[in-house]
């Protein structure tokens, strides 16, 4: 059974950082790439990064590339996102995400 747990997220000020985390159990996780997305209040699903199971390979949305960074530590089974440069439309429910499987998030929320 696929089980994803996030956690990490926080009230923060515009401009200040964030690491999320992913804790990963019942499949290999070396093997899987895994995508975290996000949901705002109200609106759908955004995908906003990917990461190749051995980590070598990364790829963003536009509205986050340069700010946030995806990592991994196989040996632990956790997935991570680094936020920096956070912004008021980064607010929302961060979710990481294996196939059709997602955890139950971790909610960032970007205020002054």
């Amino acid at each position: 059974e696929v089980q994803l747990v996030e956690s990490g997220g926080g009230l923060v000020q515009p401009g200040g950082s964030l690491m999320l985390s992913c804790a990963a159990s019942g499949f290999t996780f070396s093997s899987a790439g895994m995508d975290w997305v996000r949901q705002a209040p109200g609106k759908g699903p955004e995908w906003i990064s990917y990461i190749s199971g051995d980590g070598r390979f990364t790829h963003y949305a536009v509205s986050v590339k340069g700010r946030f960074t995806a990592s991994r530590d196989n040996a632990k089974n956790t997935l991570y996102l680094q936020l920096n440069s956070l912004k008021t439309e980064d607010t929302a429910m961060y979710y990481c995400k294996y196939l059709g499987e997602r955890g139950q998030g971790t909610q960032v929320t970007v205020s002054s």
